[in-house]
Formats: structure tokens, sequence, C-alpha cells
């Protein structure tokens, strides 16, 4: 069981960020919905994207998404890295080492697996052309990294 739910603050978009986000990742649907009355505007939601349960408030304007806050995604081919990348940032801001921002404010790490293993190999050589590899990319590339680790 999960104990611990990302509680997501939106500026009157959660209806829209809710259809957005279900779209584009596998095992995600609407949970619960709460609106004001019955015919009233959605004000709170809890949902599921690839098997992780988020709630979201419509709270207005007051609060903004920081990069203090991101959302950290483990993907296992550049199919998956390209099409969560090309989704997610649609309308948004792109930037370095797998980072992005949504439509929304939200920020996105979409990160393949395969840069913890190249990192982490016990040659600092090879873990460091990767670490100067993916300083210089915005969305990552899980071939670029190898060929890196490689000493290509």
């Amino acid at each position: 069981m999960q104990t611990i739910t990302p509680f997501l603050w939106f500026d009157n978009n959660l209806e829209e960020a809710l259809a957005f986000y279900t779209s584009i990742f596998k095992d995600s649907e609407i949970l619960n919905v709460n609106r004001a009355g019955p015919d009233g505007p959605l004000f709170m939601a809890t949902f599921r994207l690839n098997g992780q349960t988020l709630m979201g408030l419509n709270g207005g304007p007051m609060y903004k998404f920081t990069e203090a806050l991101s959302m950290f995604v483990s993907v296992e081919t550049q199919d998956e890295v390209d099409h969560l990348w090309d989704s997610l940032s649609a309308g948004g801001e792109l930037q370095q080492c797998g980072w992005l921002k949504d439509k929304f404010g939200l920020s996105w790490q979409i990160v393949p697996t395969a840069l913890g293993e190249l990192m982490g190999d016990p040659d600092p050589a090879r873990s460091q052309r990767v670490m100067q590899a993916i300083l210089k990319m915005v969305k990552i590339d899980i071939q670029a990294l190898r060929d890196a680790h490689a000493g290509g």
C-alpha cells in the first residue's frame, strides 16, 4: 500500500491536467473526483499514472510549481524516453540533463535506467565520460551515453 502520495496544486486547470497526464502514461486512470457542488467545477482528484497514485487540487494562482519538486520517471528504452519527453514537453519548457517543465509548470525528469548503470561503472574514466556527455544533453540519448562510456 502506498502511504505517501504526492499532492499537486494546480491553477484551476486540474481537469485539463488529468486528461493530459492520463493520455500519456500507461496504467493510468482517474480514481476519484470531488466537485464544488453537483454541477460545480472540479475541486480535487485522485489519479494514477503508471501505477503511482497522486492527488491534485484546483487551488488557484497563489502557488506555483518549482524545480524544487520534480517527477522522476525511470524508463528502459529510448522509445520510452522519446514518447514521454515529446508528450510532456508539448507546450512546456525544455531543460538540461533530461529535465523538462510541462505546460502546467510541473518539472519532470525522464531518465533511462542505463544512465545509473553507466555512471556507476567502477572505472572513473568511463563514468566521467558519461557525466560529461549528459551535461551536453537536453533529452537523454541512451546510445550517446553508451558511446561515451565506451570511449567514443
